[in-house]
């Protein structure tokens, strides 16, 4: 039997998929962060989490080799690094490892022309118009970019903290919530101990939720925080816009990525999005390692969707 590999890589998390022939998925595999393989140990990390994910989809899947008709891999900080590792896991008869945005995109608006922005623990927004044509908006990284994502929501909020401390910014709830959830003692403490390798940017990022829920509770710091981070995701989204689609042309705008689950954020993006003529915006259909898999299934001449578990 003919089976075919979809692989979400971010930096966070790694969600495998494998469909069968007929778009059934049959196997799945979830494990941690496969982003970076340049630093010390990285590459063991990328080749457990990734070779673990495909190894618990096989297994489920009833997979005896680890061969696949195709095979399409999407990993944050794109493939330069990480296309070796993934043939030293499996071959395929067609195999594409490319960036995640892709993936995201092909799920959020199956396959279709559209736009879509990640906002996970970085953030890149990426689209595709109908003459298959595809461009970006930032995805530079946590130095440089990477505005609106997880990791850049809670490094304002301990700003934010550090500026009540010192003096010269008003009281927010975002301390006391940050130094309870981490056992600091105060903001100086709450930053080294970000800044201590106990505390990847995974890590990190995942205090985003204390942001969000301090904001529904009313606290104007957080809803700042929160409002000017989807200003940055549209403004991306839009920037992909303008060099993909005529002024006034309709284009599907998605949204891919944990920062999303804030309603008050959504809302904000989509209502940032909207001002734009001919922007149609919608969740995402299908998830990112679902996007994966479709595009799997493009690169071998099938136009398959995946029904099943984990879509």
């Amino acid at each position: 039997m003919a089976y075919y590999l979809g692989v979400d890589g971010g930096q966070s998390s790694t969600t495998v998929l494998i469909g069968d022939a007929e778009g059934r998925v049959a196997g799945v595999g979830r494990g941690g962060p496969c982003n970076h393989v340049r630093e010390v140990e990285a590459r063991a990390r990328f080749m457990d989490a990734v070779g673990g994910c495909i190894r618990a989809a096989r297994e489920q899947a009833g997979m005896e080799e680890a061969r696949f008709e195709s095979a399409v891999l999407g990993f944050s900080g794109g493939p330069a690094d990480k296309e070796a590792l993934v043939q030293e896991l499996i071959s395929a008869g067609h195999l594409l490892v490319t960036h995640d945005a892709l993936t995201a995109l092909v799920g959020a608006c199956a396959g279709e022309p559209g736009i879509v922005t990640t906002a996970g623990t970085g953030s890149i927004a990426f689209g595709r118009n109908a003459k298959s044509v595809t461009a970006r908006a930032g995805g530079w990284g946590y130095v440089f970019g990477d505005e609106g994502g997880a990791f850049d929501i809670v490094r304002q909020a301990v700003r934010a903290a550090l500026r009540q401390d010192e003096g010269w910014g008003p009281e927010t709830s975002l301390r006391d919530a940050l130094l309870e959830e981490t056992g600091a003692k105060d903001a100086d403490d709450l930053m080294h101990r970000f800044y201590n390798p106990e505390y990847p940017r995974s890590r990190v990022a995942a205090f985003a939720g204390i942001v969000d829920r301090e904001a529904i509770d009313g606290d104007p710091v957080a809803q700042d925080i929160l409002r000017n981070s989807a200003a940055e995701l549209a403004r991306i989204a839009l920037a992909v816009r303008r060099q993909l689609f005529q002024e006034g042309e309709s284009a599907r705008v998605s949204y891919a990525g944990g920062v999303f689950h804030s309603l008050s954020l959504r809302a904000h993006f989509r209502e940032l999005v909207e001002r734009e003529a001919g922007n149609v915006f919608g969740p995402p259909l299908y998830s990112p390692a679902a996007g994966a898999l479709i595009e799997a299934y493009r690169q071998a001449g099938r136009a398959i969707f995946p029904s099943g578990q984990s879509l």
